[in-house]
């Protein structure tokens, strides 16, 4: 007995169909893509929660990537040496304001937008929040033109969640200097300028209360890991 061409491509593809609805679906129901910004003035203890919270959501189950800005690949970590560099002290804010966001750029095509497209949650040390209120608060350069540059580096993508962890500026410089292989040119900025990125970054919690959550930074590390953890479960819950 024949039978037609098409009978086989019909039993080919429904096969296929099966093999998917019995792998690949079961795995794309349990993914949660989300965008989770951790934001703060020098020395809030970002960089340090960051391992501890992808070990916390791995562990319950969640695909986690964390990365950080500037850097995340090759060519924005070289761009992050240049704006650090305590050697390139006549940096120009424009200068300063454009270097972060070639750097953005490329870690927003080249990793965040990808990870997200398959249901990962990314979890960045650092985000667009930190140009507004370093380049624009902080330098006092002008607001809309700062955003709109952020908006063409990002192609618009804003983060789920960002977290500020908030603390007075002297404790902040202080816990910096006590680790001066982490001592950049950004920190090296005047105390004036410090504060200025602290109120820009308060202001713009005010502006988006609904994406922002504030925790206070000058409780025991211990605490603050507990409430970002509590902070980051109830969105992903919702």
């Amino acid at each position: 007995m024949r039978i037609h061409l098409s009978t086989y491509l019909l039993i080919y593809l429904f096969t296929c169909l099966l093999v998917y609805l019995f792998t690949c679906l079961p795995i794309s129901l349990y993914t949660c893509p989300m965008f989770i910004t951790l934001e703060g003035p020098e020395g809030s203890g970002k960089t340090s929660h960051i391992p501890h919270l992808v070990a916390y959501l791995r562990k319950q189950g969640f695909t986690v990537f964390p990365t950080r800005e500037p850097g995340g690949t090759i060519i924005s970590e070289q761009i992050r040496d240049i704006l650090h560099d305590l050697k390139n002290a006549e940096m120009h804010p424009r200068t300063e304001t454009l270097l972060y966001q070639a750097a953005r750029a490329q870690i927003v095509e080249q990793v965040i937008q990808p990870r997200l497209a398959v249901g990962e949650i990314v979890i960045s040390d650092r985000y667009y929040d930190s140009t507004i209120a370093y380049q624009g608060y902080g330098h006092q350069q002008n607001l809309d033109e700062v955003r709109a540059l952020v908006k063409y580096a990002t192609g618009g993508l804003t983060p789920d969640l960002t977290i500020l962890l908030d603390l007075e500026v002297e404790v902040g410089l202080q816990r910096k200097t006590q680790n001066a292989l982490e001592w950049n040119r950004m920190d090296a900025l005047t105390v004036d300028f410090h504060k200025r990125v602290r109120a820009g970054y308060l202001e713009m919690v005010k502006q988006e209360p609904k994406r922002w959550a504030v925790i206070d930074s000058n409780q025991k590390w211990e605490n603050v890991q507990s409430e970002l953890k509590r902070v980051i479960i109830a969105r992903l819950k919702k």
